[in-house]
């Protein structure tokens, strides 16, 4: 369902927050933020990447004649096989049912009001 920037996706005890481009189709998504967020408030951040979009980037990167073009990461980056949020929401679901959320996201705390 969608809520302002947010795509949101409740599951029972946690819900998931992808933040796609506005007119991005959500079957092609190959590059997104994403949040993981408890119903104990507890939120889990992560960017997940297609692994044609690793390959894409890279390619730009060589191109552009950046040193970084031979390699690529990001601090809590989530490779998958599949583009789209339901492909995503799946591997996600698995993280979350085994618990190994909390090894491959960033625990980023709880919202807190200002």
């Amino acid at each position: 369902m969608w809520d302002g920037p947010f795509y949101r996706i409740r599951r029972e005890g946690y819900e998931i927050c992808f933040v796609p481009g506005a007119g991005e189709n959500l079957d092609e998504v190959c590059n997104v933020d994403m949040w993981v967020v408890r119903d104990d408030g507890e939120r889990w951040s992560g960017t997940v990447v297609t692994l044609d979009e690793v390959r894409r980037i890279l390619d730009h990167l060589r191109e552009a004649g950046d040193p970084e073009g031979d390699y690529w990461w990001c601090w809590d980056g989530l490779i998958v096989r599949e583009p789209g949020l339901a492909s995503m929401a799946a591997v996600i679901d698995g993280l979350v049912a085994s618990g190994e959320y909390e090894t491959v996201l960033r625990n980023v705390g709880p919202e807190r009001d200002l």
